[in-house]
């Protein structure tokens, strides 16, 4: 499924959201529609979220991040282990959010590639601050908003195992399946396995 993107801040309101996917992969191999899976995510609080908000917010992302997942990756996220979940969760936030994916091929594999495990405030401050030259959009982003989604994108570093301790600055090598890099470089996504380090 190809989508055009355009630079979002959405990862503000859905972080890493592993869990949730999975719910949502588990309906869909079950062949519900994309309308009963929000109606049962809500109705039956699949999400185990406390308020009807935070599923509001969380809910399209997720979506969007399950859209992007084939047969073969789901089984792979279903069955595989937590490393391969989060692994893959990471591929599909950068399929579906542009300027997350840029800050991943960028910074991080960039630094990766160069066996640089070092991950600073700088590096991050020096993306954003490229982004708001090249895009209006970016550039028309409050402060207070771009250091939330700052904040968003440390957190799924950490989440997904490239960061080391949730405050630190230490990167590491996420390991990925030989079976899921050859299908994602079969099905043409080699860039999104760059990104990661590989």
């Amino acid at each position: 499924m190809t989508m055009e993107l355009e630079y979002s801040s959405s990862l503000n309101g859905a972080s890493f959201l592993l869990f949730e996917l999975k719910q949502i992969l588990k309906l869909k191999q079950l062949g519900l529609s994309d309308q009963d899976i929000r109606k049962r995510v809500k109705e039956e609080n699949l999400f185990q979220f406390n308020n009807q908000g935070r599923i509001n917010r969380a809910l399209p992302s997720v979506m969007k991040r399950a859209a992007v997942i084939d047969e073969v990756l789901i089984s792979f996220i279903l069955e595989g282990s937590i490393e391969i979940g989060k692994a893959l969760n990471l591929y599909a936030i950068m399929k579906t959010d542009l300027l997350f994916f840029e800050f991943m091929d960028e910074v991080i594999g960039e630094k990766l590639h160069n066996n640089n495990y070092l991950i600073e405030k700088r590096d991050i401050n020096l993306f954003f601050t490229a982004k708001s030259e090249q895009s209006e959009k970016v550039a028309g982003w409050s402060d207070s908003n771009i250091e939330k989604l700052k904040r968003a994108y440390m957190q799924v570093l950490y989440e997904s195992g490239l960061l080391r301790t949730r405050k630190g600055k230490e990167l590491n090598r996420l390991i990925i399946d030989e079976q899921i890099k050859r299908h994602l470089i079969n099905i043409g996504d080699a860039r999104y396995i760059h990104a990661m380090g590989e």
